[in-house]
């Protein structure tokens, strides 16, 4: 696969027999030593994923924190530095360009950080926005990022800095930290629906990093993870994900990210007034949670009927490894959308039952 682009550990997934596929552009694992290994490595006690396909941009000037105010759903106004915010950027019909994180590194310089399969569609669609006062820059190959996560991650880290890392508190981030004598911006934020820290650091020093963290976790029960466990993770957990939960068809109200959607702020955004229409008059179509009633197990794009009317499509679906459930997200009409509703999912040409039940399906109690 000549054309795929590599991350920093693509010799330790070869070394390792890791199964790779394409994603994003990228070749990246899909596992290492198994997805229900992997998945129940994170819920138990820790996983370490090379997340290093993310994009990253650099945005800066007296005039960031207004242009992002304008490209973005949520209040870019109320970050203060160390803060790391969750929001979308929508088109002007309301639909998803993609949803990121934004790291206020202070007032006038934001780190921005975007989905893998979006990184030239974002940074294009920033720049035909930004004035030339901006400086916007794609950092996205010379940037790192490590997630370890589980309730062991906090502790394992802990191991090899002399920082408190129990002083970050959840969406926040201290930059400059030396983990193992890599300097690094360390964030507690996730996609798993467990505690932990995304570790951000030179692209050069992520193999350094990588084997530190692995030899700190080892009696702990840390392992590395792929791609099929952090979806797995993320599936459970609910967070959207882009080109599925979200889409330039989906806006952020319909994917459930309304808590990121600030229409109410002083600042006008692209795709405001489409938000504000959805708000104020209810959605007609949003996403739900699925658990099958019949044995079978949902799959995206499966078309989700009740009597016959098509009311929606899956959007994600699996067997839940924590669970042990067959569980879907799927977008369907409103009316369709009230708890205990049942609805058929059309699998295989045959329709098999499902209840429409409360997300997420896991959450740390």
């Amino acid at each position: 696969m000549p054309d795929l682009k590599t991350t920093p550990l693509y010799d330790y997934y070869r070394s390792h027999d890791a199964k790779l596929i394409d994603f994003g552009g990228f070749l990246l694992p899909v596992q290492i030593t198994g997805i229900k290994n992997e998945h129940d490595a994170v819920r138990n006690a820790a996983g370490i994923f090379d997340v290093s396909h993310m994009g990253e941009f650099l945005v800066y000037g007296e005039e960031a924190e207004n242009f992002l105010q304008k490209m973005v759903t949520n209040d870019v106004s109320k970050a203060r530095p160390g803060d790391a915010l969750y929001t979308a950027m929508c088109y002007e019909n309301g639909g998803t360009v993609d949803d990121l994180l934004i790291y206020c590194l202070n007032q006038n310089k934001y780190r921005l950080v975007v989905n893998a399969a979006n990184i030239e569609k974002d940074f294009n669609w920033l720049s035909e926005h930004a004035s030339k006062k901006l400086k916007l820059i794609n950092q996205s190959d010379k940037i790192a990022l490590l997630a370890v996560q589980g309730p062991l991650a906090m502790s394992i880290v802990q191991k090899i800095t002399n920082y408190d890392l129990s002083t970050i508190k959840h969406f926040k981030f201290a930059d400059q930290i030396p983990l193992e004598n890599v300097t690094c911006l360390v964030s507690r934020t996730g996609y798993t629906g467990e505690d932990g820290l995304e570790i951000y650091c030179s692209w050069e020093k992520a193999t350094t990093l990588w084997n530190a963290l692995l030899t700190a976790g080892e009696a702990n029960g840390l392992i590395p993870c792929g791609l099929g466990a952090r979806d797995t993770l993320r599936f459970e957990a609910r967070p959207p994900l882009y080109g599925q939960e979200l889409s330039a068809a989906i806006t952020p109200l319909e994917a459930g990210i309304g808590f990121a959607v600030k229409t109410g702020k002083t600042e006008d955004f692209i795709g405001r007034a489409v938000l504000k229409q959805q708000k104020d008059n209810g959605l007609t179509r949003k996403i739900i949670g699925l658990e099958m009633i019949d044995r079978a197990i949902p799959r995206a794009h499966y078309s989700v009927y009740a009597g016959d009317t098509k009311v929606g499509e899956v959007t994600t679906g699996t067997q839940s490894p924590t669970l042990g459930k067959n569980l879907g997200l799927a977008l369907v009409a409103t009316e369709w959308t009230k708890l205990g509703t049942v609805l058929d999912v059309v699998i295989r040409g045959k329709r098999k039952k499902a209840k429409v039940v409360k997300t997420p399906f896991y959450k740390r109690s």
